[in-house]
């Protein structure tokens, strides 16, 4: 078939034992294409092809590796237009999301290559007399990247890049929901100045390519990111060889809008954070705690706010929310609107597919009022574009509720007092805390992850993404007494 897109393995594209197609969410009549699904036999060529090229990539000049970075992030960078309205076709977030998210994945790409003549070791005298000890990072070796539909250039960008500024070889399985953009970034990394092995793309479905994939005993470290059950089978999997683990994981972020809020600037973050990405965020806000003083004047805004902003065909101009990414997500997504209803949340706007020109898995921006804390809208992550308001008295109330969760991921609060926002930002339970800002939105250059549920492992993203893809030896020498 002359639009096959084929796997990457041991430096050669190469057909697989079957092939899906890649419908466009904002118009199934759309297909983008057919991509190969890696068999069995080709993901071990894969491991071995990884193996042979981690050692010869660890044997580059720092230069060398660094120009390699360079030019992914920067040809990233100058193809976001491009790669970013690709990435909306098979996705479906708004075409200004798309591009972001591209350009956005050249910057990781471009920060660790500048990581890449960071890595400055210590060192330090032994307590025995004659001996200097030297401490340095060596690359953890072959790293399995098991990257999300949600945003499938930034997410992997955020692993692949410093897998191999810290020295490893990459064996990637991305979604097959959306494996355009795996494919084009694959195609930008293969024609870089690299072992011919060294990075291998491995298209497939989770329970088979994946499941193998993380059993492997030829994997020296994992970095998932996915829901909670797949990352627990994962890490089951994964313990068997004692391989090294990362996982991004669910979430049920809260934004806490308290009394002396702007009123304005709050319902602004609580749309932006709920329903950017039509929700499809691992970091979106899909619990807003409001304080009683100002929850009706809230609620009202947020309602409109909600009802103003426009569903459309994520390539369309002024499209604010495009459709959900599948069919099964759009099914999940209004389970949870009856199941809201049905436990006596009352669902103020939207959560209602919408028709549009083009067939596709659109639906409304939903609201729910009259919720509280125990609903299950409330306890588990929807990924969905749907929002719930609790009601609360206090600021403690506040903080507690926003605590009250297995997950950890992120939090936010909307305030004028710079002792709450101080407060809690020591006290709320997550890995990111955000005072007058969305929820959802980071930067490359600090860590990122949660608590809890939310993640398991070493931190991602900045200079912390160092523990994770290296091993620290300690050596110690003695260099005897000069003649």
């Amino acid at each position: 078939m002359s639009d096959l897109k084929r796997n990457y393995i041991a430096g050669e594209w190469v057909a697989g034992a079957s092939d899906i197609p890649n419908i466009n969410p904002s118009d199934l009549s759309d297909n983008i294409g057919q991509f190969a699904q890696a068999s069995s036999t080709q993901l071990d060529d894969a491991l071995a092809a990884a193996r042979q090229a981690q050692a010869a990539w660890a044997a580059y000049g720092l230069e060398r590796k660094q120009n390699v970075l360079m030019a992914i992030g920067n040809e990233l960078m100058a193809r976001a237009e491009e790669l970013g309205t690709l990435l909306s076709r098979e996705e479906g977030k708004p075409l200004a999301e798309g591009k972001g998210e591209v350009f956005r994945a050249g910057q990781f790409f471009t920060y660790f290559a500048a990581e890449v003549l960071r890595q400055i070791g210590d060192n330090a005298d032994s307590t025995r007399d004659g001996i200097e000890v030297d401490v340095r990072r060596e690359p953890v070796g072959v790293v399995a990247i098991i990257s999300p539909w949600n945003f499938p250039t930034a997410t992997a960008s955020w692993k692949i890049a410093p897998a191999l500024a810290f020295g490893n070889a990459v064996i990637w399985k991305p979604a097959n929901l959306t494996p355009a953009s795996a494919v084009a970034l694959t195609e930008i990394i293969a024609r870089q100045d690299i072992p011919k092995g060294l990075f291998n793309l491995v298209m497939g479905a989770g329970r088979d390519v994946g499941q193998r994939l993380v059993e492997s005993a030829g994997v020296d470290a994992i970095s998932f990111t996915g829901s909670v059950p797949v990352g627990k089978g994962i890490a089951a999997a994964a313990i068997g060889n004692l391989t090294k683990v990362q996982m991004e994981m669910g979430s049920k972020n809260a934004l806490a809008v308290m009394d002396d809020a702007d009123i304005d600037l709050a319902v602004t973050l609580a749309l932006g954070g709920a329903f950017g990405g039509t929700g499809q965020k691992c970091t979106a806000s899909s619990r807003l705690i409001v304080h009683e003083a100002v929850h009706d004047a809230f609620a009202d805004k947020l309602v409109a706010g909600a009802k103003a902003m426009k569903v459309g065909h994520a390539l369309a101009e002024g499209t604010q929310i495009g459709p959900v990414v599948s069919e099964q997500q759009l099914n999940e997504n209004m389970r949870y609107v009856d199941l809201g209803q049905s436990e006596g949340a009352e669902l103020a706007c939207g959560g209602t597919r919408v028709e549009q020109d083009t067939e596709g898995y659109f639906m409304s921006p939903g609201v729910f009022l009259n919720t509280t804390n125990d609903m299950t809208i409330n306890r588990e992550e929807m990924f969905a574009p749907l929002a719930a308001v609790i009601k609360v008295g206090s600021y403690d109330e506040a903080l507690h509720v926003v605590n009250d969760t297995r997950f950890g991921l992120t939090s936010g609060i909307v305030t004028r007092s710079l002792a709450r926002a101080t407060h809690f930002r020591r006290n709320a339970k997550t890995g990111c805390v955000m005072v007058n800002l969305p929820t959802a939105g980071t930067d490359y250059h600090v860590p990122f992850g949660g608590r809890g549920d939310s993640s398991y492992g070493p931190r991602e993203q900045g200079a912390y993404a160092a523990e994770f893809y290296t091993t620290v030896k300690t050596a110690y020498i003695s260099a005897g007494t000069p003649e």
